[in-house]
């Protein structure tokens, strides 16, 4: 895992300089950055964050990814929060979106999930980790389908799919550039620039 310095933003009020870390400051704008590997620490942050915005008002939600999955049950706790709240949730892809964080791009609100154009977004089944007896092995393969099973379904009713397409184009690897990851249904467009300030992530 990467070590930096989390960037302090300073501003001024009329009680003086408040200081604020990035990530605080961007929640302030109602956005969420997702930018590390999805685990059940990153889910929690990531659900206070949602439930908490939910809670000051029902606009819309900015949530930019640049992660390389994760946790498959720590994907369908972010993913399920993001349809349990009122807000629409705006969803960017910048960097990568690989495995679970796809499934994240791909729930946005629709007409609301963009990639930067020189994003990537990955789709792969999942793979096991189990060692030891033969029996083990038997009840990590069953838990390996089933959670593929419902990776399917959750890419096949945000992309219009059927699930055994998602599941032949899944066998392998499959990386998309951005206009493809558009094409296949997981984003609704390709975005260079900012709109001004105000501007919703609608689809044109």
């Amino acid at each position: 895992m990467s070590h930096y310095t989390i960037p302090t933003v300073v501003e001024k009020t009329p009680n003086g300089e408040r200081a604020f870390d990035i990530y605080s400051r961007l929640l302030s704008d109602r956005i969420i950055f997702l930018g590390t590997e999805i685990d059940d620490g990153v889910a929690n942050v990531v659900i206070a964050q949602l439930i908490h915005l939910e809670s000051t008002g029902e606009q819309e939600i900015g949530l930019y990814i640049n992660s390389p999955g994760g946790s498959f049950s720590a994907l369908t706790a972010i993913y399920d929060t993001m349809h349990f709240v009122r807000c629409d949730i705006a969803t960017i892809c910048v960097g990568q979106a690989a495995s679970a964080s796809a499934a994240l791009l791909a729930a946005g609100t629709p007409g609301k999930r963009s990639v930067l154009r020189h994003a990537k977004v990955t789709l792969h089944q999942p793979s096991g980790h189990a060692r030891g007896t033969l029996p083990d092995l038997a009840v990590e393969a069953k838990e390996v389908a089933k959670v593929r099973a419902e990776m399917d379904q959750i890419l096949a009713e945000h992309t219009g799919h059927s699930i055994a397409r998602i599941r032949e184009d899944t066998d392998r690897r499959m990386t998309l550039a951005a206009p493809d990851a558009v094409a296949y249904g997981l984003a609704d467009r390709v975005i260079t620039r900012r709109e001004p300030r105000g501007y919703r992530l609608n689809a044109a």
